[in-house]
């Protein structure tokens, strides 16, 4: 069978597709320096030749493996700079790798647990993961989000204690309610010194104090302390510099919250821990 007709040089476009890239990338690659011109046809067009061919396709290899075009040019070179770039560059790739396998465990974790709980940290999932479908409300996952994200995994595991005790005690969980459904009338047209604040943090400081006491009961707190041991890999997943503390919380995230209201969150933060007059402990997030 005998060979198809060879051509001795090829037009830009078929270069192009040859080499696997777009002719605005090869003039591209000519304007910069890192094509040579080629010798051009009676047509006044460019004609690509073997050796053309073989620099194009290092070309696209090389960029392909994402070496910067003037990094490129200095391989063609012979400079030693390129040392540099490649190390920056498999430095990126590295922190690219790891991204991309975290994102691969949290899409896996979401389609086992199935529901935005898989979204959260392992700690967090692992904790909640015997409790059953339906048992965690959009509030309540609403809530472990922002915990994680001041507070990291380990701060919305312990709090996870107190989801799982509303979930299995049903006359707290109907307590957590009313309390619930009381803050919301904190709106702007109570005073922030009118006396039902006083009495109704006094009721959350209860409540927070019985739901304590249920998880202990339960051995939940004793639960926790093993699954923590035992989660201790875990403990400087988020120490990259995304935590914050619960007053940057406060002063970023949009309570909306009244002025009544702000006097009662303050005042079941001074109540549940008096000995912090920092605040920076004890907000609650619902």
């Amino acid at each position: 069978m005998p060979l198809p007709a060879i051509p001795r040089r090829v037009k830009i476009g078929d270069a192009a597709a040859f080499a696997g890239t777009t002719p605005r990338a090869v003039r591209h690659y000519h304007a910069i320096g890192l094509l040579p011109e080629p010798e051009r046809g009676s047509d006044d067009r460019r004609r690509y030749g073997y050796d053309d061919m073989i620099r194009l396709l290092w070309i696209r290899r090389m960029a392909d493996a994402g070496v910067p075009l003037d990094d490129i040019q200095a391989a063609f070179r012979g400079t030693t700079g390129i040392e540099e770039s490649l190390a920056r560059l498999e430095e990126s790739l590295a922190s690219k790798a790891a991204a991309i396998e975290a994102q691969q465990a949290a899409v896996k974790r979401l389609r086992e647990v199935g529901s935005p709980l898989g979204l959260l940290s392992p700690l967090v999932t692992g904790r909640l993961h015997d409790l059953p479908l339906g048992a965690l409300r959009s509030a309540d996952l609403d809530t472990l989000l922002v915990t994680e994200r001041v507070f990291g995994p380990l701060g919305a595991a312990v709090q996870a204690n107190r989801f799982i005790v509303l979930a299995t005690h049903p006359e707290l969980r109907a307590e957590e309610d009313r309390l619930a459904e009381a803050e919301e009338a904190l709106d702007d047209s109570m005073s922030p010194d009118d006396p039902r604040i006083e009495d109704l943090a006094a009721q959350r400081c209860d409540h927070e104090t019985a739901l304590e006491t249920a998880g202990e009961s339960s051995g939940l707190e004793e639960a926790l302390n093993v699954f923590l041991d035992q989660e201790d890999e875990h403990a400087g997943e988020e120490e990259d510099g995304a935590r914050m503390s619960v007053l940057e919380a406060i002063g970023k995230m949009p309570y909306d919250f009244s002025p009544a209201r702000v006097r009662y969150e303050e005042r079941v933060i001074e109540l549940l821990h008096p000995t912090e007059p920092d605040g920076d402990t004890g907000l609650r997030t619902r």
